[in-house]
């Protein structure tokens, strides 16, 4: 971009957070935007280590999100962040996202948004009193070759789409791991107080809803959901298996677990239509799988000639120089930087700019976990979206 880069603060992701180094790096990638402030940590010391670890000027290192905020509303405009990136475990996402969205700054949250969809629908109302851009980091749609799948999907290349399979399994809550705190990660996502009303469905089965919704555009219509916690003591599920039924008559099957010895991170994704099918992994990001009633089996590689301008766009390196998961994120804040700088501008986006899961998807993401938990309670089969 030949804009001057986007100024942005960073609230949480200080010491010892995976995630929070992942969103620098992934803002960092295109060279679009600088970290200028930050409220690092919920621990006022280990805020200002944290930002001093990461150069952050004295009087833009603070202690805790408010005095953030109200630091930068007392700056000029022209040295104010344009966009707060919130990298904090669950319960801390709307508060943060509520006062800067109030405020009248963009924002970019991890997912899953709110703890509830009454929080989700008011950030919903309040972006668009306010007029800020909002972008909710489902990361796995920044993969050139999902992107290949949703433009294939909705040219109608696969026909009537008949059903989809979506599984993501993990196995690194398999035993306690979060027992006397000994591993922070696994602390918060297994404290209802901290991660909300789900845990396996909560933390990855939403990155599955959200990829079957930007592949398919299919809308849910019913859940049948059952939800188990397998290891002694934990307060939330950590295996899920759900039935899905869509508007259009397709069917879905989801599966998503934190207890499968073995599996690292592997999401996947198959899509069946009337005149062919998809089928993409996580774990071997860069290849798509098409399956044409009237043909053989297509390989489809990430950087081939042939894809999709979307695809492509999101796409650096010659093709067999494998790119994956920090690529993906890259470009989720592609795609909000560019956002933010035609708003800034006064025009409308480019065809393949401001690419990135907004915020009625993270809204949508909210819904899907309090439907599948209320559906993994009731004694009836199906629990309908609508109501």
């Amino acid at each position: 971009m030949s804009n001057p880069k986007l100024r942005y603060a960073m609230v949480g992701g200080g010491r010892g957070a995976f995630i929070g180094a992942v969103h620098r790096r992934a803002a960092g990638f295109h060279g679009a935007m600088e970290l200028v402030a930050g409220a690092l940590s919920s621990d006022p010391d280990k805020a200002r280590l944290s930002g001093q670890d990461l150069g952050l000027a004295q009087g833009r290192n603070h202690p805790d999100w408010q005095a953030l905020l109200h630091d930068e509303l007392n700056r000029p405009p022209e040295q104010r962040i344009q966009f707060v990136s919130i990298v904090t475990p669950n319960h801390v996402h709307f508060p943060v996202a509520q006062a800067f969205t109030d405020a009248g700054f963009n924002v970019v949250c991890d997912k899953p948004l709110t703890h509830t969809v009454e929080q989700a629908q008011e950030l919903v109302q309040l972006s668009r009193t306010r007029e800020t851009i909002f972008g909710v980091t489902y990361n796995y749609t920044g993969y050139p070759m999902v992107r290949q799948a949703r433009a294939m999907v909705r040219a109608g290349i696969l026909g009537e789409l008949r059903k989809v399979v979506v599984e993501y399994h993990q196995g690194w809550l398999a035993t306690q791991v979060e027992a006397n705190g000994a591993n922070p990660q696994a602390a918060w996502r297994t404290d209802p107080a901290r991660s909300g009303m789900a845990g396996a469905i909560g933390d990855i089965g939403s990155h599955a809803e959200n990829l079957v919704a930007t592949v398919t555009g299919l809308e849910l219509e019913a859940i049948c959901a059952d939800l188990t916690t397998f290891v002694p003591g934990r307060r939330l599920d950590d295996d899920g298996s759900l039935l899905l039924r869509f508007r259009s008559g397709a069917r879905g099957v989801m599966l998503a677990s934190q207890v499968a010895v073995g599996a690292e991170n592997d999401l996947r994704l198959r899509v069946f239509g009337s005149l062919g099918s998809l089928t993409w992994r996580q774990e071997d990001p860069n290849r798509l799988l098409y399956d044409p009633s009237d043909g053989p089996r297509r390989v489809l590689t990430r950087g081939a000639p042939g894809l999709c301008a979307a695809a492509m766009k999101a796409t650096f390196l010659p093709a067999g120089h494998p790119e994956a998961f920090m690529e993906a994120f890259a470009n989720l804040y592609l795609g909000i930087a560019e956002a933010i700088q035609a708003q800034a501008d006064r025009r409308p986006l480019e065809p393949l700019e401001g690419d990135f899961p907004t915020l009625e998807a993270g809204a949508r993401g909210v819904r899907f976990i309090e439907k599948t938990v209320q559906s993994a309670r009731s004694q009836t089969k199906w629990t309908p979206w609508a109501e």
